[in-house]
């Protein structure tokens, strides 16, 4: 029977429960102890099934790649010939994909199918097979398998009938109908989207065939290089850990329809931030500009735009090893291939290692809940396959996931992998540290306190990222004049690209406002020779000039305006030029 929570389609309110049980943990003084008591350690690829198109060849290729990686049997690496287009029919999937499938796994015992009046009957009291046990619980679908099922205009239920008129469809995502593989056997509606029963789900290990889920994800992306590069990072990133910073790119006002999904984001900002990732939260209503600082990113998460663009369209992103990114548009996987339409395919160009979203329309009602994901992902240690399936309302819908489905860079207690990181020296421990501190703060630790353990701290010394939230805190507390000088000392400790980027940007703010002309000049002339292609070059110009100006820089000063003027005119003439 068709179950679907009708408000559910219409815009409903996100569930903040794991908000709540975070913030108790954090009163009760145990931020520092609640991540390890709930890691989960990893699993291996016995409980995979690879499933790539034998009709090309990087197609197995990725499969190849993916079971030497994670030591996958070699009898569960399977090919069957399907459509080489993003597409298949109804008809194309149940009978090449579906069908065979099914055979294979039960065939090889992968999965053991039992009938009869012990695991149930039809409302008929006919007989419904039902999967009893499964050896697998995963299946990685490769580069070169169609991601969309195509509508069919001649498939009718009756379920139809008591659908909104815009939920009855039966177009859907490949994957997300291939995680309802179980439920095939007994038959399910295929208009329309399935709620999902594991939605929210606490224990991972319910989340199973036996149960009725199969745990879905594709290596896939432009490119079949990008594609086996994403268990590479993965496991990259289960060694060192996820690190970076984590921005949300709200919408700030939005109709009242959309505001389930505003206050999402803004919910799943405040689980990271109570969780210690070092969290940004833009609640402007246009994406993050291509002039903003985007570093170390480890999350990243916004809404509404159809294509990629601002400070994620530049041709590199700072994405950290195993970063996750989600942009929310309806069409956001339509096209895996493309590296500057819509946004899976463009994240995943630029570096993103795990990622979701739609092919076809989905509402917003059937889009992945991010709060419930980042608890489950970060706090209870789930893989990502785990995670991103927990997080859905829906089943047999609109959703694709892409990543290693085993990738669990939050499966070790914290504790072991700081030290971990200090046996082999690595510059990550920084992050672990900064982790430690936001933790504290989180749980209500004062802000010196916070300040003394990181002057004490020796890795602050040699870290651009310790230095740099030092600097923070003293500006937090009312000492500008220090808060610079850190700034300014994280400037020489090596920062990525874009700290860099930010931290000259703070500095120059920071010496102008305590009228330290000098070494706020020198700040802007690094900004405009540095980044002048993604900041706004009229405008340092114009500041330089001043600046040089006060300096009694007279020579420089002119030069400065004439840079300002040609670059009005290059303006004014570029506008010229699109006018009709």
């Amino acid at each position: 029977m068709r179950q679907l929570l009708v408000e559910a389609f219409q815009g409903r309110a996100r569930s903040c429960s794991s908000i709540g049980w975070v913030r108790l943990v954090l009163r009760l003084g145990l931020a520092c102890s609640c991540l390890p008591s709930l890691s989960r350690g990893a699993e291996d690829g016995a409980q995979v099934v690879i499933l790539y198109n034998s009709a090309i060849a990087e197609s197995r290729a990725v499969a190849l790649h993916y079971a030497q990686r994670r030591g996958v049997p070699e009898k569960q690496v399977l090919g069957l010939k399907l459509s080489t287009t993003p597409e298949m029919s109804r008809a194309e999937y149940r009978d090449l994909l579906l069908q065979p499938l099914l055979r294979m796994l039960t065939n090889s015992g992968l999965m053991i199918v039992q009938t009869g009046p012990a695991v149930g009957t039809d409302a008929g009291g006919r007989s419904r097979p039902q999967v009893v046990q499964s050896s697998i619980r995963y299946l990685v679908v490769c580069y070169g398998v169609p991601w969309r099922i195509k509508p069919d205009a001649g498939l009718y239920e009756p379920e139809t009938d008591s659908l909104r008129p815009e939920l009855r469809r039966n177009e859907a995502a490949l994957d997300s109908e291939l995680a309802c593989l179980p439920l095939a056997l007994r038959g399910y509606p295929l208009v329309g989207p399935f709620v999902n029963p594991h939605y929210g789900c606490t224990n991972a290990a319910q989340l199973h065939p036996t149960n009725g889920l199969l745990l879905v994800s594709r290596l896939d992306g432009p490119t079949p290089e990008i594609a086996r590069a994403l268990v590479d990072k993965a496991i990259e990133a289960e060694r060192d850990g996820l690190w970076g910073r984590a921005y949300f790119d709200c919408r700030g006002s939005v109709e009242p329809g959309l505001q389930p999904g505003e206050e999402m984001f803004r919910n799943a900002a405040e689980m990271s931030r109570l969780l210690g990732l070092p969290t940004v939260l833009d609640t402007n209503e246009s994406v993050f500009p291509v002039s903003y600082p985007l570093s170390q990113v480890g999350f990243y998460a916004g809404w509404y735009a159809e294509n990629i663009t601002g400070a994620l369209a530049r041709p590199t992103v700072e994405f950290m090893p195993g970063a996750f990114a989600y942009h929310l548009h309806s069409f956001a996987a339509a096209d895996l291939r493309s590296t500057n339409r819509h946004w899976v395919g463009p994240l995943l160009h630029r570096g993103a290692t795990v990622t979701l979203g739609p092919v076809y329309e989905p509402y917003l009602g059937g889009t992945p809940d991010l709060t419930l994901f980042i608890s489950r992902f970060v706090l209870q240690g789930f893989s990502f396959g785990e995670a991103a399936w927990a997080s859905q309302p829906a089943l047999s819908w609109q959703i694709t996931v892409v990543g290693d489905p085993l990738y669990r860079p939050f499966g070790r207690p914290p504790s072991a992998l700081h030290a971990d990181l200090e046996s082999r020296q690595s510059a990550l421990v920084a992050w672990s540290h900064l982790r430690l501190v936001n933790l504290n703060l989180a749980r209500g630790t004062p802000l010196a306190e916070m300040v003394t353990y990181l002057e004490q701290c020796p890795v602050t010394r040699h870290s651009a990222v310790l230095t740099e939230k030092l600097g923070d805190l003293y500006d937090q507390l009312g000492k500008p004049h220090s808060a610079a000088l850190m700034w300014q000392r994280a400037l020489a400790l090596d920062p990525s690209p874009q700290q860099r980027l930010r931290l000259l940007l703070a500095v120059a703010e920071r010496f102008e406002s305590l009228q330290q002309w000098s070494e706020a000049y020198e700040a802007r002339r690094s900004l405009l020779r540095d980044y002048g292609d993604q900041l706004d070059r009229a405008e340092l110009s114009r500041s330089l000039a001043a600046l040089a100006a006060r300096l009694g820089k007279s020579e420089e000063a002119r030069q400065y305006q004439q840079e300002l003027e040609s670059v009005r005119q290059s303006a004014t003439n570029s506008a010229s030029t699109r006018s009709p």
